[in-house]
């Protein structure tokens, strides 16, 4: 039994007459009755009493009609609903940051976005990347803004870069440097670093700039929160290394740029490559200028 046959069946019934079915079903009469012999046949019984011009529906057929009607309503209605959700902007949306971006990029984008799709509901995990990447290989996140690269292989995710950023030292007000335009972070060399703690992408890159520096910092503090290492600058107790969306105006720490061009941080938002993703998650994307619009 295929749907078109009972399109045909119904439109038999609702005009009387074959030749009139198959007009309005923009197909031709020989073709309209072969289908309905072979539903009939399926079905093992008559659908029509064939009466010269007259069509008029057995027993069976009438009993069969509302049956068929209600089929093809379910179709047209789980047509009607891909339809809808493929064009809405609307359900769960899950989305994973690492915690030196998230505080920083999020809540403004985050407010624009449900001003603009009410109907999304979105959820926020804060973590490291390696645990939000795993999140996003389970199925259990759509999208995870990190900073790039990444370090895997292959080809398993789709990148797409939102922003760069320069890095800053930062310094403790009453620091011989702290007035400077920019400063290098080889003249730091003899200060006491505080840095995020291992498993935080942000440390490899501080630590990268160190390198390049030919500078083995001294770390003598280490945390998750820049907030923490900012406190702790400001006390004196050494200095530090932030991206520009990390810098806060505070009375204790200056923030200066370091003459280094590879000193930048790239961010971006990353899915799982060849996943499907849903229309709110694509929405997103294009909200926060990862696709165009």
């Amino acid at each position: 039994m295929e749907l078109h046959q009972l399109r045909y069946f119904c439109a038999i019934a609702e005009t009387g007459s074959f030749s009139r079915a198959a007009q309005q079903s923009h197909v031709s009469q020989p073709s309209l009755s072969q289908q309905i012999l072979k539903l009939e046949n399926e079905l093992g019984a008559r659908l029509f009493d064939r009466l010269g011009r007259t069509v008029r529906l057995t027993e069976l057929g009438s009993a069969f009609l509302p049956r068929a009607r209600a089929v093809l309503r379910d179709v047209e209605a789980a047509r009607s609903d891909v339809v809808e959700r493929k064009t809405a902007v609307s359900g769960p949306l899950r989305i994973g940051v690492i915690p030196t971006i998230g505080p920083y990029f999020l809540p403004s984008v985050l407010a624009s976005f449900s001003r603009k799709y009410s109907q999304a509901r979105v959820s926020i995990v804060e973590e490291i990347t390696p645990l939000l990447l795993e999140r996003l290989r389970a199925g259990t996140m759509d999208l995870a803004i990190v900073a790039l690269p990444l370090r895997v292989r292959n080809h398993e995710f789709e990148s797409f870069p939102l922003a760069a950023e320069k890095l800053y030292a930062v310094l403790a007000r009453r620091h011989p440097l702290a007035k400077r335009r920019t400063v290098s972070l080889g003249e730091l060399r003899n200060d006491p670093f505080l840095l995020l703690r291992d498993g935080h992408c942000f440390r490899e890159a501080a630590v990268a700039a160190c390198n390049r520096a030919r500078l083995d910092p001294n770390i003598v503090f280490e945390s998750g929160q820049f907030s923490s290492i900012l406190s702790m600058v400001g006390a004196g107790l050494g200095i530090s290394i932030v991206p520009a969306m990390a810098i806060e105006k505070r009375g204790d720490c200056s923030f200066i740029p370091i003459q280094d061009e590879r000193a930048v941080r790239t961010i971006g938002a990353v899915t799982l490559n060849g996943r499907s993703l849903p229309r709110v998650c694509e929405a997103f994307l294009t909200h926060v200028g990862a696709r165009s619009s």
